[in-house]
């Protein structure tokens, strides 16, 4: 990456994308890391052939979480955002 500091950013996207994905598997979700260096996950709800893609990215001081329908919150919550994304696969 050619930003300053990408590798850094990189690694620490990937942290809470693991830890969102670790919150959404014991909600009963599947995931796969997707996008360019596995930089988005994409959440799924088994059998029901519906997705979110959720990213995490940096924000002032700290790191957020982003989904469709506008949900934004802080990446030290994955268990909130993964309640909020089953929420959304129905």
């Amino acid at each position: 990456m050619s930003v300053v500091g990408g590798r850094e950013i990189a690694e620490t996207r990937r942290r809470h994308l693991a830890a969102l994905a670790r919150e959404v598997e014991a909600r009963g979700l599947s995931w796969r890391f997707a996008g360019p260096g596995e930089s988005l996950l994409a959440v799924y709800a088994p059998g029901a052939g519906r997705h979110v893609i959720v990213l995490a990215t940096p924000c002032g001081d700290g790191w957020y979480y982003l989904w469709p329908a506008g949900g934004m919150a802080d990446a030290a919550r994955p268990g909130e955002v993964a309640d909020h994304v089953r929420a959304l696969l129905g």
